[in-house]
Formats: structure tokens, C-alpha cells, sequence
């Protein structure tokens, strides 16, 4: 059964590229991005250079990277070296030797009316909390836009601290919307930038944690 927002992130224990970890605690009081690749595929390849690529805005964003393919661990460190040469990077985040499918399934990784061969690509972000916060699924032949997730990832954490949401298209700096649950009187003391009213269920303000 597939996971839904809100979830509890199944732990497992599991073998990887790097040795042996668990997922709550390779965590720790972390944010998770738990991607779901395949070894020695073209797009795959791209997508994990580029997450390597990327490390640094993930570090600064407190979020662990993890990846997972259903082959085993000197496969991926082969196909390690093959990325590290072709994507100019260092891949240095575990991928899951998921032999079993036991950690796919308990994830909902595996869409069989998609592939019988073919696994498609999930990407999870868990909270700290352990709960699953966004989920995205993509087909084999389209790979994956990593600035959306960097995105997204300032969205559920901007949003997890204030009582605001992002509008369409947001990015960092943008004005946010203000939660219904807050009144206008009351977002008028809290939200001391300015409140916006389009209309009384619509109304933005500067974005909270930036000056």
C-alpha cells in the first residue's frame, strides 16, 4: 500500500554503499530526501550526480540524503565511480542494496501497470518528526527537476515554522499567504511587515525569516 502525507516513514535497517544503516538514525532530528534509483541507467545516473552536485544546498537545509536500488552493494559502488566520471562529482551519500524489495515495497516504490521491468523513480522527503511530507513519482523516461525539490524543501520548512503557506510558484523571498485559521486582526499583530488582504481568505506577506 503506497504511502500518504502524513505517514510515519517506515524504518528499516538495510545494507548500503557505505556499510550498514538505520533510517531513523542516520536522520537523527534531521530532514530526509530518500530517492528511489536504478543502477546503471542513463537518467538515473544524471539524477544522483546532480543530487551530489547539490550537497551543499542540502547540507544547508539540515537534509540527508539517501538513495535506494534493488541491486546490490558492489553494483552500486561500481556505478558509483561511473557517475563520479561521467557527472564530475563525488558521490558521497549512501544507496540502499535493496536486493530484497522489502524497503520498495514498504515505500510503494514498485508500480507494476508502469513496468514489470522497470522500477519508477519516488522521491521522499521526511520530517523531522519521521513523518513523510511530500511525495513525487516519476516515469523512467523523464528525470527530475532538482530545483522543484530544493523548492519544495524551503516550502515545507519555511511553512513548518510560520503560519503561512507558499502561493504558486513561490520561491525563496517571495510573499507568502497567511493561514486561514489566523483571523486578519491577529495576522496583523503577528506578521509585523504588513498584511496584504486581496480578499479575507487571501491575504499575503513578506516572507517571515528573511529581512
Amino acid at each position: 500500500m503506497s504511502l500518504r502525507l502524513g505517514d510515519i516513514a517506515p524504518d528499516f535497517t538495510a545494507a548500503t554503499s557505505q556499510g550498514e544503516i538505520n533510517l531513523y538514525d542516520y536522520l537523527g532530528n534531521g530532514w530526509g530526501l530518500f530517492s528511489h534509483p536504478a543502477d546503471y541507467t542513463p537518467v538515473c545516473t544524471t539524477e544522483l550526480g546532480r543530487t551530489a552536485l547539490l550537497k551543499n544546498e542540502f547540507d544547508r537545509r539540515n537534509v540527508k540524503v539517501l538513495a535506494l536500488s534493488v541491486d546490490p552493494v558492489e553494483k552500486h559502488r561500481g556505478w558509483i565511480g561511473d557517475i563520479n566520471a561521467t557527472q564530475g562529482v563525488s558521490v558521497d551519500f549512501p544507496i540502499i542494496a535493496d536486493e530484497n524489495r522489502e524497503v520498495a515495497n514498504a515505500y510503494g516504490m514498485i508500480h507494476p501497470n508502469a513496468s514489470e521491468t522497470f522500477t519508477v523513480r519516488s522521491l521522499f522527503i521526511i520530517g523531522p518528526d519521521k513523518k513523510i511530507k511530500l511525495t513525487l513519482t516519476y516515469p523512467a523516461s523523464t528525470g527530475r527537476n532538482f530545483q522543484e525539490v530544493l523548492r519544495v524543501i524551503d516550502s515545507l520548512q519555511l511553512t513548518a515554522n510560520y503560519s503561512v503557506s507558499t502561493p504558486a510558484d513561490w520561491k525563496q523571498g517571495d510573499d507568502v499567504i497567511v493561514v486561514p485559521a489566523i483571523s486578519t486582526e491577529d495576522a496583523i499583530k503577528k506578521f509585523p511587515k504588513g498584511v496584504n488582504v486581496i480578499k479575507p481568505y487571501l491575504r499575503y506577506t513578506p516572507q517571515p525569516d528573511k529581512d
